[in-house]
This record gives C-alpha cells, structure tokens and sequence, in this order.
C-alpha cells in the first residue's frame, strides 16, 4: 500500500469512529470558553461518576483552543479516571472507547501516525471483546457518554441526548447516574418546550420519573433541588424541604453541580429574593475560594435588584453586588459577557450610575465579539437606550441589528417581539424601516 493509500486508510477509520472530534460539535471559540470555565467549576472529588467524561471533554476544548499540550493531559486524566470509577479489577473496558478514539485523532492531528494507529487498535480490540448487546446500536458506555456531551452543546442537541440516554439505560438498566442524568435532561427538554399543549402530559411523565430517580439516588442533591422546584411549579409547599436541603448542600463539597445553583434558583422563585442572597453568602463563607459561588452570589444580587426597584438594597449591598460582579468578570475574563451585560444594568438601575452603565456598553459595542454574543449585546443595549435613556430611534436601530444576526436565540427573539409591538401601534416614524426588516426575516 503507497503512503498515500495508507494515509486516506487511516482517514477513513479515524471518520468512522465514536469520539468527541466525529460528533458534529462545532462549538463557537467563545462557547469553547465557557464550557471550558463551566467544566473547571465542577467538583472533582472522589467518587464523581462523571469524571472521565468531564476530562475527556476538557481535552477535546482544550486542543479546540489550541492547547494539545493540556488536551494530551486531560485525555491521560481521562482514562485514568475511568479505570478507579468502574473499579471492575481490568484495566480495559468499554468505557474507554471514546478515550481511545479521541487519542488516535490528536497523535493525528499532531503527526504521530504510529500513536493515532495504536490508539485505532486497541479501539477494535475494545469493540471485539466488549460487543454492544445490541446489534444494531453502539454500546451503552458509548451513548452515556454522547449524551452526557450533546448536553453541553446547547438546547437543538438535548433531545438527541435524551434519546442516548433511554437506549443506553435500556441496554444497561444498572447505571444509577444515567438514570439520573437522564431525569435532568428531560427536566431541560420540558423546561425550554414551546408546545404547550403537550405541557400537562409532559410534566406528570416528567415528574414521576424525577420522583423514582430521586429515590434511587438520594445523595444527588442536585435533583432533589430540581424536583422541589418543579413540586413547588405545581403549587405545593416545599419552604421547610427547601431549607433542610440547603442544610444538606452547605455540608458537602460546592461544586457546580453539587445542588447549590438550581436551589439558588428554587429559593428565587418560590421563598424569597432576599433569602436566595442569603443562602449564596453562606456558601461563599464555606467556600470563599470558589469563583462559580462568587458568580451565583452576583446573580442572586442582579435578581433582586431587578425584581425590588420600589423596594432597594440598602447602599452597602448595592456595594457588594457590584464588587461581585466585578470580580467575577476578573475570573472569568474569557466568557463573562452576560455578567459585564448585568453589571452594567445593575448600574443603570441607580440614579448616580448611568456613566457606568453607558461607558460598559461602549466599551462592549468596540470589543470583538463572535455573532452570537454581538446579538445578545444588541438585543440588551437596545432594552438599556429604550428604558434607560429613552432613546427610541436608537433603541430600534439596535433591535434591528440584533434580529438582523442569523442566529435562534431568545434575544433575538426578544428584539422582534419588541419591534412588532412598535409596528402594530403605527405611531413610531420609523415603522417603514420596521416592517421592512421583519419582512426581510420572512424570505
């Protein structure tokens, strides 16, 4: 065989395998960053099931980013990490698919022909001697995994991993946490579904399924959170359950997915904006290091200044929620547009911080941002020029730029909203312009 032929060879067998770099991915550079900041705030203590997952997906973003060096690392993490979870007594099993596979096409992407044919060797290997139960469909581990990933790659991609999940439990009915995660994500799919009709039929499936996998998995407060929530959704009285779960969160390591961000939000919404802050200051006092609680301590300070104007923080806590949203921008420098957004909100709301508000909103509008984050800035800064600065010829002018940006988003669908109301009162001399650029979304 000529090199030639041995190189679309090995092309082919690279294409055909189950990995990050073959699942159609195609993360934005900023989305790059925020999942790498997000995986970063996971917890990665002792006993996490999905730790070879995370570090897989840190190596697949960090060679994304450009860091093969750190990609190789996470990649070796990776496997490692599987071998202590399954803990079956052998160092290979089904679970390192997709490791391997992402291994052979890194020593690719580097040049190590000999290290990517390893790697698609003992993916073979691995694929003999652990065949899927089924034969028509990949192997359990394989679809965990894809889920666990597809979720991470926003909402038009949770169904599919939905659909993973169900085919993996049903090959491997034993996995707690697929379960689990499985519960999580339909909770996602029916949280962001715009068909109301099936809402009724949806949530009770959904939350006789949460009420089994909470029983199955008691230690995940992270559900439990998410199932008083959907509780309190349909009206019942979940205050004193609310509260002894905070109890429980604050005695364990404050990961990202310890429980801490969706009972922040269950406290919001359901007991009281002043509790929430509350609750995010005593998991700072635990753990004051953590940079993702400094990020929902700021959010729950941004919530409660939106939702109280008649009602304001004193000035001190005015001071902390802007100290916060200012260090949190400085930990996260690579993907805090939507904190930099907040911050300069917060400011508008007080009589003495339209210069800051205007200055974070210049300074946004000349920073290089990818289209998405531009339509989120547009759709925000149109909303700050309408409400604030009542400047309604500009405030369009940036509505139309932001539906102008071909991106789905509930920005985007925030401006048009907007300029139809303006269409449909005939008042605004810009109206002409307006329909012009509705109709030019239509085509």
């Amino acid at each position: 065989m000529s090199a030639a032929q041995s190189q679309t060879t090995l092309e082919s067998k690279l294409g055909a395998l189950q990995c990050h770099f073959t699942w159609d991915l195609d993360p934005s550079r900023s989305k790059l960053f925020r999942l790498r900041d997000m995986l970063e705030d996971i917890g990665k203590e002792e006993g996490n099931s999905w730790l070879g997952h995370i570090y897989n997906l840190q190596g697949y973003i960090h060679y994304q980013l450009g860091f093969t060096e750190d990609a190789l690392h996470f990649f070796s993490r990776a496997a490692e990490a599987f071998r202590q979870i399954r803990n079956t007594g052998s160092d290979e099993g089904p679970w390192l698919v997709v490791n391997y596979g992402n291994l052979a096409w890194l020593h690719h992407q580097l040049g190590g022909q000999a290290d990517s044919q390893s790697y698609l060797s003992k993916v073979d290997t691995l694929l003999k001697e652990y065949p899927s139960p089924s034969e028509d469909e990949l192997h359990p581990e394989i679809y965990a995994e894809k889920a666990w990933t597809l979720v991470k790659f926003g909402r038009d991609k949770t169904l599919l991993a939905a659909d993973y999940f169900q085919r993996a439990i049903r090959m491997q009915p034993d996995m707690v946490e697929w379960h689990t995660s499985h519960v999580i994500v339909l909770e996602n799919v029916y949280r962001h579904s715009d068909k109301p009709m099936e809402e009724d039929i949806l949530e009770e499936d959904i939350m006789e399924k949460m009420k089994i996998a909470r029983e199955n998995d008691p230690d995940n407060l992270y559900l439990a959170a998410l199932y008083l929530k959907a509780c309190a959704k349909k009206g019942i009285k979940i205050e004193d359950e609310a509260r002894e779960l905070a109890k429980r969160v604050l005695r364990k390591p404050l990961g990202r997915y310890s429980g801490i961000r969706p009972l922040l939000m269950l406290y919001r919404l359901f007991l009281s904006m002043d509790e929430a802050v509350d609750l995010a200051e005593k998991a700072l006092e635990r753990q004051p290091d953590e940079r993702h609680l400094k990020w929902c301590a700021a959010n729950c300070y941004k919530w409660r200044i939106y939702s109280h104007k008649k009602n304001p923080l004193e000035p001190r806590r005015i001071g902390r929620a802007i100290s916060l949203h200012e260090e949190v921008i400085s930990l996260y420098p690579d993907s805090s547009l939507k904190v930099k957004i907040a911050l300069a909100n917060i400011h508008a709301q007080l009589y003495h911080g339209q210069a800051e508000a205007d200055q974070i909103y210049q300074d946004l509008l000349e920073s290089d941002l990818e289209p998405a984050g531009r339509q989120r800035l547009y759709n925000f800064y149109a909303n700050h020029l309408f409400f604030i600065r009542k400047e309604s010829y500009k405030s369009i002018k940036y509505h139309m730029m932001a539906v102008e940006i071909p991106h789905q988003s509930p920005c985007r669908n925030g401006s048009i909203i907007a300029l139809e109301r303006i269409k449909e009162r005939r008042r605004h001399p810009m109206c002409g312009e307006i329909e012009e650029c509705l109709a030019n979304l239509e085509e």
